[in-house]
């Protein structure tokens, strides 16, 4: 009896090595993967090349149009979103869409968290003296850059004296120009070599994002002018709102081929990630916008660091304060 047992339970464990055996050459390349996913390095410094903070709209304060975002995220609100994280600091672009050219919640915010934050604002084309708002706004403490908007809804040619104006003051203070020509690349463009002394700064990888899901049939049509801008060496790139050009749930991995390209033909030096939260809020959140670049296989610990904030480090001259 002793002797059939151990043949029966010899058998048995045979069968059972060859099952494990199996399962482990099926699943061991995804394991490996996921571990590998895990033990990617954090970045040392993690910065937002593009977040937009607001207060509640108001009488004292009123919004001059009504996105769809939320009720308010406040400063506070920003700070706890990106503390969740991990995100160090964040380049504070003030919400055209609420504030227009005013620029004065940002100062607010950045005052009660200097180490969090660096400024930019919108300035005006039309109006005549601003230069002279460009030149305030550079002894403003915290301010890095300004910003123009040029899609094709602003109705504004890339020789516009306006924009001359701006161009040339932004030089003169040191700025970077950041400008957001989604939509209208070929006029972004014409502005860019119009301009070779000034330092731009593109927005949203200038490729039109949607404000709410689905992503566009075609959410890379502009690439390839977008890969053409990069031979203007005066300008850097922002990856921002990527996540939102996605036709898959999170974490979106059909965006890293396109991505891969900009990389390749900007240089990762170039290429400044971030997020466009809140504009982005109603397709992915804080989390589900940063996350899939901390841990993805695509980029290696060094790229990764770069993109996620040396590039923007260097793009503005500024980094936060780690507590």
């Amino acid at each position: 009896m002793a002797n059939q047992s151990t043949g029966v339970d010899r058998h048995i464990d045979r069968r059972t090595v060859l099952r494990v055996g199996a399962t482990l050459a099926a699943t061991g390349p995804a394991l490996l993967k996921g571990a590998n996913a895990a033990a990617q390095a954090r970045p040392p410094m993690v910065i937002d090349a593009q977040v937009h903070a607001y207060a509640a709209n108001t009488p004292e304060r009123p919004w001059k149009s009504v996105p769809n975002w939320p009720a308010h995220v406040t400063g506070d609100e920003m700070v706890a979103a990106m503390n969740k994280v991990g995100v160090d600091g964040a380049i504070y672009i003030s919400p055209f869409s609420m504030y227009q050219y005013d620029g004065s919640y940002a100062v607010e915010v950045q005052k009660a968290h200097p180490d969090k934050f660096a400024l930019v604002k919108p300035v005006n084309p039309e109006d005549p003296a601003v230069a002279d708002v460009i030149a305030d706004w550079k002894k403003t403490p915290g301010t890095v850059g300004i910003r123009i908007i040029m899609t094709k809804e602003s109705k504004r040619a890339p020789d516009d004296p306006g924009l001359d104006r701006i161009c040339k003051a932004a030089v003169q203070h040191n700025f970077p120009v950041n400008v957001l020509f989604w939509g209208n690349v070929d006029a972004g463009t014409e502005l860019i070599d119009h301009h070779p002394d000034t330092r731009f700064i593109i927005d949203h990888m200038a490729i039109q994002q949607p404000n709410v899901p689905p992503a566009p049939p075609e959410p890379w049509a502009d690439l390839p002018k977008v890969l053409e801008l990069a031979k203007r060496k005066n300008a850097v790139i922002k990856i921002t709102g990527a996540c939102t050009l996605s036709k898959q749930p999170y974490p979106f991995p059909d965006i890293w081929d396109p991505l891969k390209r900009i990389f390749d033909a900007w240089g990762l030096d170039r290429c400044l990630w971030g997020t466009d939260w809140t504009r982005a809020f109603a397709v992915v959140n804080y989390e589900q916008a940063t996350e899939p670049f901390l841990k993805t296989d695509r980029l290696s610990d060094s790229e990764r660091a770069m993109l996620m904030g040396g590039a923007t480090a260097k793009a503005y001259g500024w980094s936060p304060k780690k507590a």
